[in-house]
């Protein structure tokens, strides 16, 4: 079942590891700058992912028909981000969104995802056109980070038989979004989506 968007109380779900990864995080978000910040997470990520002693819960490793699953595993009362794990199904993706002027950094903890990044050329009123910048599959143990205005991307299970699951420390929690529908010769179509929160069970 698929909960609504916002969430009441702070999320702090308890799994194998959860103290190491919360301390991990915590140091890294204490390094300063944006650039920093993401820098020294995307190496958190990296040993976390390798760490034996950390498990995710057993619920991010089942997908949700229809759309990939977003849970939410912790909010941080000292520092304000959020941890979100992702579940992807095969074939599940996401258009080109934004992540609300986030900077946001994300795992693979299962499978691959292919992640493709967008360059913003111009806009008019809500339309706007985008180039494909870079593009690259993303397998286990690796990590990325997204520091705006350079936000706009996709992400997608490319796989036909394989499960994905990605970890995702957003600066705050994210309730909603910026995605584009395509409409022609590299151009968008802007509009706000609400993120749901899927349950934990």
């Amino acid at each position: 079942m698929r909960a609504e968007s916002t969430v009441t109380g702070q999320p702090d779900i308890a799994f194998k590891g959860r103290e190491r990864l919360i301390a991990a995080i915590d140091a890294a978000v204490a390094d300063g700058d944006d650039h920093a910040v993401t820098s020294a997470l995307r190496s958190a990520m990296c040993a976390l992912i390798r760490d034996p002693a950390v498990e995710l819960p057993a619920c991010t490793q089942l997908p949700v028909d229809g759309h990939y699953a977003r849970r939410e595993l912790y909010r941080s009362p000292a520092h304000g981000y959020s941890v979100v794990a992702m579940t992807w199904a095969p074939g599940q993706g996401t258009p080109i969104h934004d992540h609300d002027g986030l900077w946001c950094v994300e795992g693979i903890w299962r499978g691959a995802l292919e992640i493709a990044q967008y360059e913003l050329l111009e806009s008019e009123g809500e339309r706007f056109r985008f180039r494909a910048a870079s593009g690259m599959q993303a397998g286990v143990g690796s990590a990325g980070s997204l520091i705006p205005p350079h936000e706009y991307h996709t992400i997608r299970n490319a796989s036909q038989d394989a499960v994905a699951v990605s970890l995702h420390v957003y600066q705050a929690p994210i309730m909603h979004c910026a995605r584009f529908r395509p409409e022609a010769d590299d151009w968008y179509l802007r509009y706000d989506d609400a993120l749901a929160v899927d349950t934990l069970d």
